[in-house]
């Protein structure tokens, strides 16, 4: 049977989702997990890879298992044998046509910044930085200008394997609380490291070092070589892709309501 799994995971500790040699990253830590509950070998598809340092609220992943646990018993048992920065948040069972990545009708991510003059402490590992002023209204006219499909290769890592650079960014929402800002993002894929080198563009336009009409020339000339430097992975967050109804997969985690 094909089970869908939600899972939360702090991204600081580990070489992001995708399994390497040294076992060092948060599908190796799941597969193990998973595999000695249900005593075999069980791997994963997730939803969406993300990098080092980059943290999860609801990363979506399936498995084919022949065994037959309730839907309860697969999060308790197997988060039994999980790190404490790592946690399964719910289990449903799907249709075998149903896949974690190709089934997914978009994705969001969630990037939090504190605005401070003094690094952060606390929320080290958690949260990015700018100890500039951030203006709203400039970066959220920066942000119109990406919504909507575009060629978005003056945003891609070097290293990304995306077929085309061509992708439908359907919101960017920046609202700040208190010192802190929330960029919320949506589309209907990524590039690699493409939400860490808008973010980076976005603090350039918010910070005064830059002005709106120069992202739109970044945009406009596809080369990541005018963009701005990749911003730190510590604030981004992957809240999960979203599906048709029929799957009935959850969308929110408690996690979702601790993020501010």
């Amino acid at each position: 049977m094909r089970l869908a799994l939600g899972v939360s995971y702090r991204g600081q500790s580990y070489f992001g989702w995708q399994s390497q040699p040294d076992g060092n990253t948060v599908q190796d830590k799941l597969e193990a997990a998973l595999s000695s509950f249900a005593d075999r070998p069980v791997t994963t598809l997730c939803a969406g890879r993300t990098d080092s340092g980059v943290h999860a609220l609801n990363q979506v992943v399936h498995i084919d298992v022949e065994v037959q646990r309730e839907s309860f018993s697969w999060v308790r048992g197997t988060n039994r044998f999980l790190p404490p920065d790592i946690a399964v948040q719910w289990c449903v069972p799907v249709a075998d046509d149903f896949h974690a990545r190709n089934s997914a009708r978009g994705r969001r991510y969630a990037y939090l910044v504190l605005e401070s003059p003094v690094r952060p402490a606390i929320e080290a590992g958690s949260a990015g930085w700018s100890f500039r002023p951030l203006n709203h209204e400039a970066m959220r006219e920066a942000a119109g200008v990406l919504i909507g499909e575009h060629d978005f290769s003056a945003f891609r890592s070097s290293e990304c394997q995306a077929a085309s650079p061509v992708k439908v960014l359907r919101t960017i929402a920046i609202e700040r609380r208190g010192a802190y800002w929330r960029f919320d993002f949506e589309a209907s894929a990524f590039l690699h490291h493409m939400v860490r080198n808008i973010m980076g563009c976005l603090i350039a336009v918010g910070n005064g070092t830059r002005d709106v009409p120069w992202l739109e020339a970044v945009l406009e000339a596809r080369d990541r070589s005018r963009a701005a430097p990749t911003f730190a992975p510590d604030g981004l967050y992957f809240l999960g892709p979203h599906y048709d109804a029929r799957h009935a997969i959850p969308e929110r985690t408690p996690a979702m309501d601790w993020l501010p």
